[in-house]
């Protein structure tokens, strides 16, 4: 009776699957009959004690075994790993119809939890990355709205490229920095990246230039017009330097040979 109860719930809970007509399945006590199902089994249950449903409660298998005495019709609920439902008329017969059943997914009532109700982790990932975005946007916004300071600067060719701060908040580096344009001509932007160094240049074996990705990037700097200045703000995980590393900023431009290239200790 309680696997009847279970079953009507389900059914009037997904309207897509209100209507279902249930196959049935015929079973005696003679031989057994064998369920295959498209994922493992977790749950079985008949309606009466008369039908026997047996699986593999320990080790998930993807089958079941079907057997019955003679009485009055019942029916069989299923529930697969991926939260499938499957469920069939059970009637005993003496002359077994087929041995063997292989459902097939499309035979499913319905879900054990509405589709719509569903964790879907990679929605919640990209959830995530979205609130972390958000508040990567939101810190940057506050730090250019703050006094700028002027940690190391490097002008060529009419370009200034200044490092103003370097912010370290929960597991974040936040690069507050200033570019400007004087050289009469429209700067546009291929680069821009940060580097940790640490050795000398002039003896290759120990140079090591290492590539600091960012996760975020406020207000890049695509193009920066003839007397124009920017703030901007370059996201990267956290990241302290070592005693002999220095942080190497460089800004290359597009369809051009205009290079700076900032060197700081910090």
């Amino acid at each position: 009776m309680k696997a009847i109860c279970i079953l009507i719930f389900l059914i009037l809970s997904n309207s897509l699957h209100a209507q279902v007509i249930l196959d049935t399945l015929y079973a005696n006590n003679k031989k057994s009959v064998a369920l295959f199902f498209p994922q493992a089994i977790r749950q079985g249950i008949t309606g009466a004690s008369h039908f026997v449903f047996t699986y593999n409660r320990e080790t998930k298998q993807y089958f079941g075994l079907l057997q019955a005495q003679r009485g009055e019709a019942s029916n069989l609920l299923v529930v697969t790993d991926d939260g499938q439902v499957y469920s069939y008329i059970l009637k005993y017969a003496e002359q077994l119809p087929k041995l063997n059943y292989f459902m097939s997914k499309t035979e499913s009532i319905g879900t054990e939890v509405p589709l719509s109700l569903k964790p879907k982790p990679k929605q919640l990932a990209l959830d995530s990355m979205e609130k972390s975005l958000a508040y990567y946007k939101s810190f940057s916004k506050y730090l250019l709205k703050t006094t700028p300071k002027r940690l190391a600067s490097k002008k060529r060719n009419g370009i200034k490229l200044q490092l103003q701060k370097m912010v370290y908040h929960k597991s974040e580096t936040y690069l507050v920095m200033e570019v400007s344009n004087t050289s009469g001509i429209t700067f546009e932007t291929d680069f821009l990246k940060v580097y940790s160094v640490s050795g000398n240049k002039k003896r290759k074996a120990s140079y090591q230039r290492l590539e600091m990705k960012p996760i975020y990037i406020c207000n890049y700097p695509n193009k920066i017009w003839n007397g124009q200045l920017l703030r901007f703000v370059y996201v990267l995980p956290k990241y302290v330097l070592g005693d002999k590393e220095k942080l190497l900023v460089e800004l290359q431009e597009l369809n051009g040979g205009r290079k700076v290239t900032l060197v700081t200790r910090l």
